[in-house]
C-alpha cells in the first residue's frame, strides 16, 4: 500500500515564506503524484496560504495538505476580523457559483485592473480555474478554514 505524505504547518503570518512552502509542496508531492497534479497543488498552496496570511488578524496561520482516498485536500486556518470573514465568504460563494470557472477568472482579471488596495484579488480564482480545485470554507467565530480539494486521478506513484 502506498501512503501519501502529508504535512501540517503552524506559522506566524509572514508572506516571505509563501514561495518557500510552495516549492517544498511541489518537491514533496512530485515524489508520489504526477508532475501536473503536484504543480497544481503547489500553485493552490501558494495562493491559499497567501490569502490566509493576508486576511489574518496577525495570529497564527495553519496549513495542512493530505490525501484521503481519492481526494487531495489543502486546508488553511487563520483568525480574521468580521469584515474580512464576510469578504472571504462572499468571494468563495461567488466563485463556486460561477458555472464557467474560466469565464469567471477572465472577469476577475478585468476587475483586478481597477483595484486600488494593492492586491490583485485573483488568488482564489486561480485555484478554481488554473489548479482545477473546488473551494469551501468553515467559520468558527473568528477562525476561518479554507479548503481546496481535487480528485486524485490515477492513484499514487510508487
Amino acid at each position: 500500500m502506498n501512503t501519501a505524505p502529508y504535512f501540517h504547518l503552524v506559522l506566524q503570518p509572514d508572506l516571505g515564506v509563501v514561495s518557500t512552502i510552495r516549492r517544498f509542496t511541489n518537491d514533496l508531492y512530485q515524489r508520489v503524484l504526477d508532475r501536473e497534479l503536484a504543480g497544481r497543488l503547489a500553485l493552490a498552496t501558494h495562493e491559499v496560504l497567501e490569502n490566509a496570511i493576508s486576511y489574518s488578524n496577525g495570529r497564527e496561520t495553519e496549513l495542512r495538505i493530505d490525501i484521503e482516498g481519492d481526494e487531495v485536500n489543502l486546508r488553511t486556518w487563520n483568525h480574521a476580523d468580521p469584515e474580512r470573514i464576510e469578504a472571504i465568504k462572499d468571494g468563495i460563494d461567488h466563485l463556486m457559483a460561477a458555472a464557467d470557472p474560466d469565464a469567471h477568472y477572465q472577469e476577475c482579471i478585468s476587475v483586478s485592473y481597477q483595484r486600488t488596495d494593492g492586491g490583485s484579488g485573483l488568488g482564489l480564482a486561480r485555484i478554481r480555474n488554473e489548479a482545477d480545485m473546488s473551494l469551501s470554507y468553515e467559520i468558527d467565530r473568528d477562525r476561518v478554514c479554507i479548503r481546496a480539494t481535487t480528485k486524485l486521478v490515477g492513484g499514487l506513484r510508487a
